[in-house]
């Protein structure tokens, strides 16, 4: 089957061509988008659309036929990346968890750094105690499947000092420990590593594009379980940069191999600082699975953030910053502990990551809400989104 759709239908024309060509393509591509099962009766055909090709036309003419002609070319190809992009993290976000361990997970981000040429490490267990990192390893010592730090190196621009720090969380099923979850909905909580899966379709946005940028993105990624080596309310981690914090909530698990991910970031050179994580429950009370929750400790780099966003389509609310958040993660046994109140509970967990800064640009985006739909919408189905990726893509290639 072939399709024939106007320019005009997406407001094609003028300067702005190639994004609205980028824009359609996405659009048409995502839309097509069928999940991956394990049912005996699936088959990969059921992926692929029975649209064979797609031709896009002005509805007017344009001057310059030759210049618009290219312009569309452009944003068609770079469309088809990010959407491509979008499914994959879609793809790894929805493996179930007993496929998808930390170690396969850290395997995935191995591969997709060696498709691409980029330089990479992984800590295993062993590694990650030598380094330190206590709030990673605390979180993953109750399951028989280690946990894993990754950090993939893009240079894009090997003259320039400026380094973006990308931290997705990997929680690859959380049951929320020994705090266990109620059953009711636990099996969504594969989803718990949307923030690592977004990163990763980000990293496939620069091996495709190779914007002149350079950038460090880490995954920290562990099961949370409960077993009789989980770590348990009243422990007291030593993070990775020295910080002690004591456990009040093993469900507030994200916060705590974040601090760790910001730190190997940091580390690792990178001057600004970004989080991508299905963190809080508490957001999605807030903005539902309409809108990504943030916070920051810097409005310029923020500002940067939300106007990538809204080229992509992706909405971002700002969560206020307050102090009175801060002052409840002050402890008497520890420096801090990883819980305050249920009011304000986004604000207060990203404001536990935000202490692990080392004062360097930061903006944290919770995806608690927009990472898993529980219904389809227009171009997005029930299941795994990939939010941030598109956002995060404009963000690194802009200029």
């Amino acid at each position: 089957m072939k399709q024939l759709i106007p320019a005009a239908v997406i407001g094609g024309g003028g300067s702005g061509v190639s994004s609205s060509a980028q824009a359609m393509t996405e659009g048409y591509a995502l839309g097509l988008f069928v999940r991956k099962t394990a049912k005996k009766a699936d088959a990969e055909a059921k992926r692929k659309s029975s649209v064979e090709t797609v031709t896009f036309t002005p509805a007017q003419p344009p001057q310059d036929a030759g210049a618009a002609a290219a312009q569309w070319t452009a944003g068609i190809q770079r469309g088809v990346v990010f959407a491509e992009s979008v499914i994959y993290a879609r793809d790894v976000t929805n493996l179930p968890g007993n496929k998808l361990t930390p170690q396969a997970l850290a395997e995935e981000a191995e591969k997709l750094a060696q498709k691409y040429n980029l330089d990479y490490e992984i800590f295993d267990e062993i590694a990650a105690a030598e380094e330190g990192m206590g709030g990673l390893l605390g979180v993953g010592q109750g399951s028989i499947n280690p946990p894993r730090m990754v950090v993939i190196h893009y240079e894009g621009a090997p003259g320039k000092v400026d380094k973006w720090g990308l931290i997705g969380k990997g929680i690859t099923f959380d049951t929320g420990g020994i705090c266990i979850k109620p059953k009711l909905g636990m099996e969504e909580m594969i989803s718990d590593m949307g923030g690592a899966a977004s990163v990763l379709g980000v990293v496939r946005i620069l091996g495709e594009l190779r914007p002149a940028i350079n950038a460090v993105i880490v995954i920290p990624t562990a099961e949370n379980m409960p077993s009789d080596r989980a770590f348990k309310p009243g422990d007291v981690l030593t993070m990775m940069n020295g910080t002690t914090v004591e456990i009040v909530n093993t469900d507030a698990e994200g916060r705590l191999v974040l601090a760790d991910g910001l730190t190997t970031a940091i580390r690792r050179g990178a001057t600004k600082l970004i989080d991508v994580a299905t963190l809080t429950g508490a957001v999605l009370v807030a903005l539902g699975d309409v809108a990504t929750g943030s916070v920051t400790n810097d409005d310029q780099l923020h500002e940067q953030v939300v106007a990538a966003s809204k080229l992509a389509g992706e909405r971002i609310w700002q969560l206020p910053a307050f102090p009175e958040f801060r002052r409840q993660l002050d402890c008497d046994a520890a420096d801090m502990k990883n819980g305050g109140s249920r009011y304000g509970a986004a604000s207060i967990a990203g404001l536990f990551i935000g202490a692990f800064t080392e004062d360097k640009p930061w903006v944290h985006l919770d995806i608690a809400g927009t990472a898993w739909l529980e219904r389809d919408k227009v171009w997005e189905v029930k299941g795994a989104t990939g939010v941030m990726v598109r956002t995060l893509g404009e963000l690194f290639t802009q200029g």
